[in-house]
């Protein structure tokens, strides 16, 4: 049976489906704010948000006329979709994230095949957690905020081809009135040292075509690839963007046209580590900023998407740049060792729209 968390004028938390798929509700009491999570890989399907500034409660009630939400986020619309895993709509991505080339790897001295009964085609991409079932272990309410953690023990030795490593994740999502953040912490349960990164493959949107929207990254590299889109070999990855002013975002730039499956590197970060990609609205001045520590953005623009295409954009907040798991460079960066835990954390701010 559905049950459900609640404190008076707290946030609400509520148990439903989508189809057969568990779902978890996050609702303000005010009404200013609603997420929607699939435990299905600890998913998040939407997050909606209210047009205007929302008041505060002065009197113990609820309020009548429930504030107008706008939806920021493209997530999966129903069963079928989520199973789908078309796009990879907001799938949190571990223990790897984008693709691994040919879906081989070299670690701790062995070869791993993550497809090996697969000719051809041999594309893999971001993991496998966003298929995993998580369960919700933990959930905290206060009058500005919710807390959830989700779990997922299902990283083990022998379910997943070519990874015979045993990791637990937590997923803990904060859901406030204009503000999402998620914090994905893996521990190695294992006995040898995992090969390991995590990311977020979220689509935002504001209710306007991404040809329309003005993108801001503060990355000073781009990481170059082949027409497979892996990285190419080495420093020979590394672009500064004072030579690709066609993707350089550093000073807030119209999409328009441009086509983009890219990764931008070098991020400078602002006070306390965080760095902002910021996405707005030039007719409406409404803005989202994902905020993320380390690591690297992804920009996909959408246009292989299956429905809606260019209607929404991935930005992603990524520990790693795809194909990493070959790459020398990165392999301390990316061994976590038996017993240790290594968190990755990352979110988005919503501004309203300025008139």
């Amino acid at each position: 049976m559905p049950y459900e968390y609640r404190m008076p004028y707290e946030y609400r938390i509520t148990e439903g489906r989508l189809g057969d798929e568990p779902t978890v509700t996050v609702s303000a009491p005010d009404g200013a704010a609603r997420a929607v999570l699939a435990l299905r890989g600890a998913t998040l399907l939407s997050w909606r948000v209210a047009r205007e500034a929302p008041g505060q409660l002065t009197e113990p009630t609820e309020p009548t006329e429930p504030p107008a939400l706008v939806e920021l986020t493209d997530g999966y619309r129903d069963e079928a979709e989520l199973r789908s895993q078309d796009g990879v709509r907001a799938g949190l991505l571990a223990p790897f994230s984008n693709r691994v080339a040919d879906g081989r790897y070299h670690h701790g001295g062995h070869d791993h095949d993550l497809l090996p009964a697969r000719v051809g085609d041999r594309t893999i991409y971001h993991g496998f957690a966003r298929e995993a079932r998580f369960r919700l272990v933990g959930a905290t309410t206060a009058s500005d905020s919710a807390r959830l953690l989700l779990r997922s023990t299902s990283i083990r030795p022998g379910r997943y081809a070519g990874y015979p490593f045993a990791l637990d994740l937590d997923v803990e999502y904060t859901i406030g009135h204009r503000e999402l953040g998620i914090e994905i912490r893996a521990t190695n349960v294992g006995e040898t040292t995992a090969p390991y990164a995590s990311g977020w493959h979220p689509y935002f949107t504001l209710s306007r075509p991404v040809d329309d929207l003005v993108l801001q990254i503060p990355a000073r590299t781009l990481i170059r690839t082949d027409a497979s889109l892996i990285p190419l070999r080495g420093k020979e990855a590394l672009l500064p963007l004072d030579r690709c002013p066609d993707l350089d975002f550093r000073t807030p730039r119209r999409f328009g046209d441009a086509v983009i499956d890219a990764c931008f590197a070098d991020l400078a970060a602002g006070p306390g580590g965080r760095t902002e990609t910021v996405l707005s609205d030039p007719a409406t001045g409404a803005a989202l900023r994902v905020w993320q520590y380390g690591g690297y953005m992804h920009v996909f623009t959408g246009d292989t998407l299956a429905r809606d295409r260019r209607a929404s954009i991935a930005l992603e907040p990524v520990e790693a740049p795809t194909d990493a798991y070959n790459r020398p460079e990165h392999a301390d960066a990316l061994s976590l060792e038996p017993g240790r835990q290594r968190e990755f954390r990352f979110g988005v701010t919503y501004r309203p729209s300025t008139h």
